[in-house]
């Protein structure tokens, strides 16, 4: 039952950091069965992919398009660095802002 729960945990966390609309497939199916691995990847997921849309929709239009794409950049980094983190079957934070978004998002996933 563990291994299952793990396995289980883990794709749901991959599934999350795959662009928002994996984050939104993962944050469904982990609502109907709750895994803890899985809501720590989920909420970082969430945080990524609000970053992204902050910074395609409302950045670009202020911003100069090299710093927007840096940031993009970025942030497609940090879902690597998630993806790599949620197949090794660990919690690893994301550099930098993890903590906020654990905190920020706690009560949705």
């Amino acid at each position: 039952m563990q291994n299952q729960q793990l396995i289980n945990g883990k794709t749901i966390a991959v599934i999350s950091y795959i662009t928002w609309i994996g984050t939104l497939i993962a944050f469904l199916i982990n609502n109907s069965q709750r895994n803890l691995f899985a809501s720590f990847h989920i909420r970082q997921a969430i945080g990524i992919s609000a970053f992204s849309l902050i910074n395609s929709f409302i950045l670009l239009n202020y911003i100069d398009l090299w710093i927007v794409g840096s940031i993009g950049m970025v942030l497609f980094i940090f879902r690597i660095i998630g993806i790599m983190g949620a197949l090794k079957n660990e919690e690893r934070k994301i550099p930098f802002i993890a903590d906020l978004f654990q905190n920020w998002f706690k009560g949705i996933a």
